[in-house]
């Protein structure tokens, strides 16, 4: 009996533990206003299954490890120069062939604290980011030149080709502050694009973004002439990329936690309206055209089965984020248990014309967005401290 006793004296406290969370342990324990939304999640049965048997990403070259931190976008300039790249310290960097240059910032702000550290890891800044700036999506004007640039705490901005101190073009929209810019593309009619991911959670939050199921996110327009933002689209679960099509009719957005590619009519009969493109069999990052208009898709892993009833179970996911479980733990549990990489090509119609991974996350890992030059991807990566380029010849 004494046994006995002990065990429920001991279970009764790990309950009560678990319960209380005494020592704020639990990924929600200084969000007291989180709320927990059930995720639009497609049929299980509606989600991709195809895959790449061969692992092909594992053949990507890794360059400039440890040289760039957390390097989410790659862009090259109207003349073909780079790669452009924003880093987790705040800074734009250059490549001219040679080495890394510094070419804008985003913040005004910026002190000593936002030097580079040679040991640093992309995660080293998460503290110091909403002071330093940090660069998301990066899209030049082929025309002009001028570099656009989504920053998560500084809104959307725009810096010339001499680089910079960035200008700051839009704050706010509707009276409501960005709280997390995203994404961007700009046309060639002097209209810029651009997602802002939530209106609650800033980018240092954006597992509790995840997991929280939070539809405040946005998708807007900014008119260079007449210095106007107007709202597209509202009450999206995450949206991250946008890229506009070949021929400028139509808009593909990211869908993060939902999974999907949305396609926006921008002309024709259809303008104003959306439309599924296709439903992805992971969590989108950014997704880019290329020259021959298919889209290029980053996504940061594939979707397990946790993830998914979890989205669909609102309250069972808070019960289990009020436990005393370290984030990472959820992290993990999210991506699969190990982080991996899979890239997905898509047609203008939503049709799958191609697919490479790194299932085992050897080479390739934690990816973010996918561009293609030359016959070559330039992968980047939020989290990783180097860029990989993959042949496609």
């Amino acid at each position: 009996m004494t046994l006995l006793r002990g065990l429920a004296i001991f279970f009764l406290l790990v309950a009560l533990y678990c319960g209380l969370d005494p020592f704020h342990h639990s990924p929600i324990a200084h969000f007291p206003e989180f709320q927990s939304k059930r995720v639009d999640l497609p049929p299980w049965s509606d989600i991709p299954t195809d895959q790449d048997k061969h692992n092909l990403l594992q053949k990507s070259e890794i360059k400039f490890l440890n040289e760039v931190q957390g390097p989410e976008s790659i862009a090259f300039d109207p003349l073909g120069r780079g790669p452009y790249t924003g880093l987790a310290d705040g800074r734009i960097v250059f490549w001219n062939s040679h080495s890394w240059l510094d070419f804008a910032y985003t913040s005004p702000n910026r002190s000593e604290i936002c030097n580079p550290v040679a040991s640093a890891t992309p995660f080293s800044y998460v503290k110091t980011e909403h002071i330093c700036g940090r660069p998301l999506g990066l899209r030049f004007d082929k025309k002009t030149g001028d570099l656009f640039i989504a920053d998560a705490y500084f809104g959307l901005l725009k810096v010339g080709p001499e680089g910079g101190l960035a200008t700051s073009l839009v704050t706010e929209a509707e009276g409501i502050p960005l709280k997390f810019t995203n994404d961007v593309d700009v046309d060639g009619e002097g209209n810029v694009y651009f997602t802002e991911s939530s209106a609650h959670y800033q980018r240092r939050n954006f597992l509790q973004l995840v997991f929280s199921g939070d539809d405040s996110g946005r998708v807007l327009k900014y008119n260079l002439v007449t210095k106007e933002t107007t709202v597209l689209f509202r009450n999206i679960q995450f949206p991250n990329g946008i890229t506009l099509s070949k021929d400028g009719s139509f808009f593909v957005l990211c869908e993060g936690v939902v999974g999907r590619l949305r396609k926006y009519w921008l002309k024709g009969e259809k303008a104003g309206t959306s439309e599924i493109l296709a439903t992805l069999p992971g969590f989108p990052d950014n997704v880019r055209v290329n020259e021959d208009g298919d889209f290029w898709v980053a996504l940061h892993c594939r979707r397990y089965m946790y993830p998914y009833y979890m989205g669909l179970y609102p309250k069972i996911r808070k019960i289990i984020l009020k436990l005393p479980i370290p984030l990472k733990f959820h992290y993990m549990l999210q991506i699969g248990g190990h982080q991996h990489a899979v890239v997905m090509k898509y047609s203008p119609e939503g049709r799958i014309l191609q697919i490479l991974e790194d299932s085992e996350g050897k080479v390739v890992r934690a990816i973010s967005e996918v561009e293609e030059k030359d016959g070559r991807l330039w992968i980047g990566s939020v989290l990783m401290p180097f860029v990989a380029v993959y042949n496609l010849k």
